[in-house]
């Protein structure tokens, strides 16, 4: 039997994009088997290829965003630029941006100027803080949102907040581009209408916040910053073991901490104590319960551990290192690396976390160098070698 076709195969989307939140939307877009065409700058393209070397010379956020696109370079202040996308547009599905506040509406790319001109269109505007109000104009970015949305707040140790190690507000905007330009697609299928889609990195990073900010909403106070501990439950922290590992265990309940205590720390004693019994006196006693799980662990090496805690029914995790992720055995298992293109060679990338069983595997392509398919796009449009030929004359195009 053949596999189901990819769920995106037949749709074009073009992006006017740069950084993370658009390019890592409409990469899942082209995985999921969309035709991207990426328009970048012809002086750099963009700005997240000259972030690192990371990949073989290629900078690490750009391979992880951009696979499985066409890389078009145009200059959009020449109006003979701007015509090409405007063209590309017309018989496009979706349009995605994320430039500066006003860029877009100033090339008249902005969604609500591009979706009355295309009524099948989906269009989608993706800003730091929302197209109007107070912040509109402010710039955005990921470090800069995350404190705004209260989420620096919230990470870090008692004595020192610290931003989150991922581009967290990116990766949040881009996840409701995605399901936003998925949800349009399905009310254009009913209506045969698109219309604009508006994500803005703060709406999407505070809805994350969710469980701090309905804390301090109804209850007046935020969650205190453990590390990696928690707030209201103990014990829920990262313990060293004897060969210089650390296991984080996490006590959801009374019945896990008497199993804890008799089967992992040796201390049936403490089971049933008044000091030890409930979550409630676990937390107000945290540091004698921490130091009764520190002694215990700090004497079993990492692996034995995590046997003793697993056969407990204790919840557990190594902390790992980012190294050993592409290494992990559910991941190797389950999802797999695959090898992408790249203008530096293959590439080893993780498979798309959305499993379609009975589907195609997601298309990962390969990742563009700058420019790489501006003359072909441009061919197709209509434009013979003469005219391609001119406008990289000129500087147009790329």
């Amino acid at each position: 039997m053949q596999p189901e076709p990819l769920p995106l195969e037949g749709i074009t989307v073009v992006a006017v994009e740069q950084a993370v939140a658009a390019p890592f939307a409409t990469r899942q877009l082209a995985d999921l088997g969309a035709r991207v065409v990426k328009v970048e700058r012809i002086d750099g393209g963009d700005f997240a290829r000259g972030y690192d070397t990371a990949a073989q010379g290629l900078a690490s956020h750009f391979v992880w965003c951009n696979r499985g696109k066409e890389s078009v370079a145009l200059d959009l202040k020449d109006p003979r630029g701007l015509d090409v996308v405007r063209r590309l547009v017309a018989d496009a599905d979706v349009f995605v941006q994320n430039l500066a506040q006003g860029a877009a509406a100033r090339l008249g790319l902005d969604a609500a100027t591009l979706c009355a001109e295309h009524p099948r269109l989906i269009a989608v505007d993706i800003s730091g803080y929302g197209p109007s109000g107070p912040y509109a104009g402010k710039r955005a970015y990921d470090m800069l949102v995350q404190c705004e949305a209260g989420l620096v707040s919230v990470t870090g140790t008692p004595g020192q907040p610290v931003k989150a190690g991922i581009p967290a507000a990116d990766i949040a905007a881009a996840m409701y581009a995605f399901s936003g330009v998925l949800a349009a697609l399905v009310r254009r299928g009913t209506t045969g209408r698109g219309g604009p889609v508006e994500v803005s990195m703060l709406d999407a990073l505070a809805e994350w916040m969710g469980h701090p900010l309905h804390h301090a909403m109804h209850d007046g106070t935020a969650p205190a910053r453990t590390g990696l501990a928690h707030a209201v439950i103990v014990p829920y922290d990262a313990y060293s073991t004897a060969d210089g590992g650390r296991v984080l265990l996490s006590v959801q309940n009374d019945r896990e901490w008497r199993r804890l205590a008799q089967q992992v720390l040796g201390r049936p004693e403490t089971a049933d104590d008044p000091r030890f019994a409930t979550n409630a006196a676990r937390v107000a006693d945290r540091e004698r319960v921490d130091a009764l799980v520190s002694e215990a662990l700090g004497a079993l090496g990492t692996d034995e551990a995590v046997a003793r805690l697993e056969a407990a029914g204790i919840a557990c995790a190594r902390l790992r290192d980012v190294g050993e992720v592409a290494e992990h055995p559910p991941l190797a298992a389950r999802i797999g690396l695959r090898e992408v293109g790249s203008p530096a060679g293959p590439l080893r990338a993780l498979l798309p976390p959305i499993t379609l069983p009975g589907g195609e595997e997601a298309r990962m392509g390969s990742v563009p160098r700058l420019g790489e398919h501006t003359g072909v796009v441009l061919r197709a449009l209509g434009m013979t070698d003469a005219d391609v030929a001119e406008l990289r004359r000129d500087g147009v195009v790329r």
